[in-house]
Protein backbone atom coordinates (compact mmCIF):
# COMPACT_ATOMS: atom_id res chain seq x y z
CA UNK A 1 0.00 0.00 0.00
CA UNK A 2 1.52 3.37 -0.97
CA UNK A 3 1.03 6.92 0.61
CA UNK A 4 -1.57 7.66 -1.41
CA UNK A 5 -3.89 4.39 -0.41
CA UNK A 6 -3.40 4.80 3.38
CA UNK A 7 -4.87 7.95 3.52
CA UNK A 8 -7.37 7.82 0.45
CA UNK A 9 -9.04 4.56 1.70
CA UNK A 10 -10.40 3.12 4.65
CA UNK A 11 -10.72 -0.52 3.96
CA UNK A 12 -9.75 -1.29 7.41
CA UNK A 13 -12.72 0.00 8.99
CA UNK A 14 -14.54 -1.81 6.27
CA UNK A 15 -13.53 -5.01 6.91
CA UNK A 16 -14.16 -4.77 10.78
CA UNK A 17 -17.68 -3.03 10.17
CA UNK A 18 -18.54 -5.77 7.83
CA UNK A 19 -16.82 -8.52 10.56
CA UNK A 20 -19.54 -6.85 13.03
CA UNK A 21 -22.31 -7.35 10.49
CA UNK A 22 -21.47 -10.99 10.39
CA UNK A 23 -21.56 -11.19 14.00
CA UNK A 24 -25.35 -9.72 14.24
CA UNK A 25 -26.68 -11.26 11.27
CA UNK A 26 -26.22 -14.99 13.83
CA UNK A 27 -26.49 -13.05 16.89
CA UNK A 28 -30.10 -11.96 15.03
CA UNK A 29 -30.89 -15.32 13.52
CA UNK A 30 -29.86 -16.70 17.03
CA UNK A 31 -32.84 -13.79 18.43
CA UNK A 32 -35.27 -15.19 15.70
CA UNK A 33 -34.75 -18.81 17.53
CA UNK A 34 -35.18 -17.65 20.69
CA UNK A 35 -38.18 -15.53 20.16
CA UNK A 36 -40.10 -18.48 18.71
CA UNK A 37 -38.92 -20.71 21.31
CA UNK A 38 -40.15 -18.91 24.05
CA UNK A 39 -43.74 -19.02 22.45
CA UNK A 40 -46.84 -21.14 24.15
CA UNK A 41 -46.80 -23.07 20.98
CA UNK A 42 -43.29 -23.83 21.31
CA UNK A 43 -42.29 -23.86 24.81
CA UNK A 44 -38.78 -25.03 24.78
CA UNK A 45 -37.41 -22.25 26.99
CA UNK A 46 -38.22 -19.62 29.49
CA UNK A 47 -36.86 -16.34 29.99
CA UNK A 48 -36.27 -14.60 33.47
CA UNK A 49 -38.65 -11.35 33.77
CA UNK A 50 -35.76 -9.23 33.74
CA UNK A 51 -35.03 -9.56 30.42
CA UNK A 52 -38.62 -9.77 28.91
CA UNK A 53 -41.63 -6.82 29.69
CA UNK A 54 -45.50 -7.20 29.87
CA UNK A 55 -47.60 -6.39 27.64
CA UNK A 56 -49.63 -3.21 27.40
CA UNK A 57 -52.94 -5.05 27.00
CA UNK A 58 -52.30 -8.34 27.69
CA UNK A 59 -51.20 -9.39 31.55
CA UNK A 60 -50.27 -12.70 30.45
CA UNK A 61 -47.60 -11.83 28.26
CA UNK A 62 -43.83 -11.64 28.70
CA UNK A 63 -42.25 -9.87 25.56
CA UNK A 64 -38.43 -11.34 24.54
CA UNK A 65 -37.02 -8.05 24.86
CA UNK A 66 -33.31 -8.34 24.49
CA UNK A 67 -33.94 -10.53 21.28
CA UNK A 68 -36.45 -8.78 19.84
CA UNK A 69 -33.91 -5.52 20.03
CA UNK A 70 -30.45 -7.42 19.23
CA UNK A 71 -32.69 -8.69 15.80
CA UNK A 72 -33.60 -5.15 15.15
CA UNK A 73 -30.49 -3.74 15.79
CA UNK A 74 -28.83 -6.16 12.81
CA UNK A 75 -30.29 -3.57 10.27
CA UNK A 76 -28.86 -0.80 12.11
CA UNK A 77 -25.09 -2.11 11.83
CA UNK A 78 -25.88 -3.56 8.24
CA UNK A 79 -27.09 0.39 7.57
CA UNK A 80 -23.54 1.57 9.00
CA UNK A 81 -21.54 -0.74 6.77
CA UNK A 82 -23.62 0.62 3.62
CA UNK A 83 -23.16 4.08 4.76
CA UNK A 84 -19.12 3.85 4.76
CA UNK A 85 -19.09 1.81 1.54
CA UNK A 86 -21.45 4.71 -0.01
CA UNK A 87 -18.95 7.65 1.03
CA UNK A 88 -16.21 5.96 -0.05
CA UNK A 89 -16.98 4.92 -3.27
CA UNK A 90 -16.87 7.66 -5.37
CA UNK A 91 -13.70 9.08 -3.81
CA UNK A 92 -10.55 10.17 -5.98
CA UNK A 93 -7.69 8.45 -4.62
CA UNK A 94 -6.65 11.25 -2.67
CA UNK A 95 -7.71 11.91 1.08
CA UNK A 96 -11.29 14.13 1.09
CA UNK A 97 -13.14 15.51 3.99
CA UNK A 98 -16.17 13.24 2.90
CA UNK A 99 -13.89 10.72 4.57
CA UNK A 100 -14.44 11.93 8.25
CA UNK A 101 -17.88 10.34 8.32
CA UNK A 102 -16.04 7.29 8.87
CA UNK A 103 -16.45 7.51 12.67
CA UNK A 104 -19.80 7.52 13.59
CA UNK A 105 -21.01 4.59 11.62
CA UNK A 106 -17.76 2.38 13.18
CA UNK A 107 -17.83 3.32 16.68
CA UNK A 108 -21.72 2.89 16.61
CA UNK A 109 -20.73 -0.54 15.23
CA UNK A 110 -18.90 -1.53 17.48
CA UNK A 111 -20.70 -0.04 20.55
CA UNK A 112 -24.03 -1.44 19.62
CA UNK A 113 -22.51 -5.14 19.02
CA UNK A 114 -20.91 -4.98 22.36
CA UNK A 115 -24.01 -3.88 23.95
CA UNK A 116 -25.86 -7.22 22.28
CA UNK A 117 -23.48 -9.57 22.71
CA UNK A 118 -23.10 -9.05 26.48
CA UNK A 119 -26.81 -8.79 27.33
CA UNK A 120 -27.16 -12.03 25.30
CA UNK A 121 -24.64 -13.59 27.11
CA UNK A 122 -26.49 -12.78 30.31
CA UNK A 123 -29.62 -13.89 28.76
CA UNK A 124 -28.69 -16.92 27.65
CA UNK A 125 -26.77 -17.86 30.63
CA UNK A 126 -30.23 -17.46 33.14
CA UNK A 127 -32.78 -18.88 30.72
CA UNK A 128 -34.52 -21.79 31.58
CA UNK A 129 -34.60 -24.92 28.87
CA UNK A 130 -37.75 -26.96 28.71
CA UNK A 131 -36.17 -30.26 28.18
CA UNK A 132 -39.44 -32.51 27.86
CA UNK A 133 -41.27 -29.93 25.55
CA UNK A 134 -38.36 -29.80 23.01
CA UNK A 135 -37.98 -33.89 23.64
CA UNK A 136 -41.89 -33.98 23.05
CA UNK A 137 -41.47 -32.32 20.03
CA UNK A 138 -38.41 -33.90 18.60
CA UNK A 139 -41.11 -37.27 18.64
CA UNK A 140 -43.12 -35.52 15.94
CA UNK A 141 -42.31 -35.55 12.50
CA UNK A 142 -40.67 -38.99 11.74
CA UNK A 143 -37.33 -37.22 12.19
CA UNK A 144 -35.60 -40.73 12.60
CA UNK A 145 -37.20 -41.50 9.05
CA UNK A 146 -33.70 -41.06 7.35
CA UNK A 147 -31.77 -43.43 10.43
CA UNK A 148 -34.48 -46.04 9.47
CA UNK A 149 -33.03 -46.18 5.80
CA UNK A 150 -29.59 -45.62 7.51
CA UNK A 151 -30.09 -48.97 9.37
CA UNK A 152 -31.23 -50.75 6.44
CA UNK A 153 -28.20 -49.93 4.13
CA UNK A 154 -26.01 -51.18 7.56
CA UNK A 155 -27.95 -54.11 7.14
CA UNK A 156 -26.99 -54.59 2.88
CA UNK A 157 -29.99 -53.25 0.83
CA UNK A 158 -28.94 -50.26 -1.02
CA UNK A 159 -30.13 -47.07 -0.26
CA UNK A 160 -32.42 -46.31 -2.83
CA UNK A 161 -34.54 -49.45 -1.55
CA UNK A 162 -34.09 -48.55 2.03
CA UNK A 163 -35.71 -44.86 1.18
CA UNK A 164 -38.38 -46.12 0.14
CA UNK A 165 -38.83 -48.56 2.61
CA UNK A 166 -38.80 -45.84 5.08
CA UNK A 167 -41.12 -43.91 3.55
CA UNK A 168 -43.35 -46.59 3.28
CA UNK A 169 -43.20 -47.91 7.34
CA UNK A 170 -43.93 -43.43 7.94
CA UNK A 171 -47.12 -43.71 6.10
CA UNK A 172 -47.83 -46.94 7.43
CA UNK A 173 -47.08 -44.89 11.29
CA UNK A 174 -49.29 -42.23 10.12
CA UNK A 175 -52.25 -43.95 9.43
CA UNK A 176 -51.66 -45.90 12.92
CA UNK A 177 -50.82 -42.54 14.78
CA UNK A 178 -47.86 -44.20 16.39
CA UNK A 179 -44.39 -43.19 15.96
CA UNK A 180 -41.55 -45.31 14.16
CA UNK A 181 -40.07 -46.50 17.14
CA UNK A 182 -43.07 -47.65 18.30
CA UNK A 183 -44.03 -49.75 15.50
CA UNK A 184 -43.88 -53.87 17.51
CA UNK A 185 -41.09 -55.66 15.13
CA UNK A 186 -43.55 -58.24 13.52
CA UNK A 187 -45.53 -55.13 11.71
CA UNK A 188 -41.56 -53.50 10.91
CA UNK A 189 -40.85 -56.88 9.11
CA UNK A 190 -43.80 -56.90 7.02
CA UNK A 191 -41.76 -54.01 5.25
CA UNK A 192 -38.28 -55.98 5.38
CA UNK A 193 -37.14 -58.84 6.55
CA UNK A 194 -33.74 -57.51 7.68
CA UNK A 195 -35.60 -55.39 10.50
CA UNK A 196 -34.93 -56.94 13.56
CA UNK A 197 -34.83 -56.51 17.08
CA UNK A 198 -31.92 -53.79 17.30
CA UNK A 199 -34.12 -51.55 15.37
CA UNK A 200 -35.87 -49.51 18.12
CA UNK A 201 -32.52 -48.96 20.06
CA UNK A 202 -31.72 -47.76 16.57
CA UNK A 203 -33.92 -45.20 15.92
CA UNK A 204 -34.40 -43.79 19.43
CA UNK A 205 -34.08 -40.42 19.49
CA UNK A 206 -30.88 -40.56 21.55
CA UNK A 207 -29.32 -42.83 19.37
CA UNK A 208 -30.05 -40.70 15.99
CA UNK A 209 -28.26 -37.56 18.02
CA UNK A 210 -25.63 -39.67 18.92
CA UNK A 211 -24.56 -41.25 15.64
CA UNK A 212 -23.95 -37.75 14.32
CA UNK A 213 -20.77 -37.51 15.44
CA UNK A 214 -18.46 -36.28 12.27
CA UNK A 215 -17.42 -32.69 12.26
CA UNK A 216 -19.93 -30.15 13.23
CA UNK A 217 -22.62 -33.01 13.79
CA UNK A 218 -25.11 -32.99 17.02
CA UNK A 219 -23.91 -35.83 19.17
CA UNK A 220 -22.64 -34.40 22.25
CA UNK A 221 -19.10 -35.24 21.86
CA UNK A 222 -19.18 -33.54 18.70
CA UNK A 223 -20.76 -30.57 20.10
CA UNK A 224 -18.26 -30.38 22.85
CA UNK A 225 -15.21 -30.33 20.47
CA UNK A 226 -16.97 -27.37 18.39
CA UNK A 227 -17.28 -25.90 21.71
CA UNK A 228 -13.24 -26.50 22.77
CA UNK A 229 -12.55 -25.62 19.40
CA UNK A 230 -14.05 -21.94 19.66
CA UNK A 231 -12.67 -21.25 22.87
CA UNK A 232 -9.40 -22.19 21.93
CA UNK A 233 -9.51 -19.58 19.37
CA UNK A 234 -10.71 -16.82 21.13
CA UNK A 235 -8.14 -17.34 23.39
CA UNK A 236 -5.41 -17.22 20.96
CA UNK A 237 -7.45 -13.78 19.72
CA UNK A 238 -6.97 -12.52 23.34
Amino acid sequence: MNSMDAVSDRDHFVELMSALSIIMMHTSRLSEEIIMWATSEFNFIQLPDEYTTGSSIMPQKKNPDVAELCRGKTGRVYGNLMSLLTVLKGLPLAYNKDIQEDKEPLFDSVETVKLCIEAFIEMVDVMKVNEESMYESATKGYVNATDLADYLVVKGLPFRDAYNISGKVVSYCLGRGCALEELPLEEFKQFSPLIEEDVHERLSLKTCVERRNSAGGTSPASVRKQIAYIRCLLLQEQ
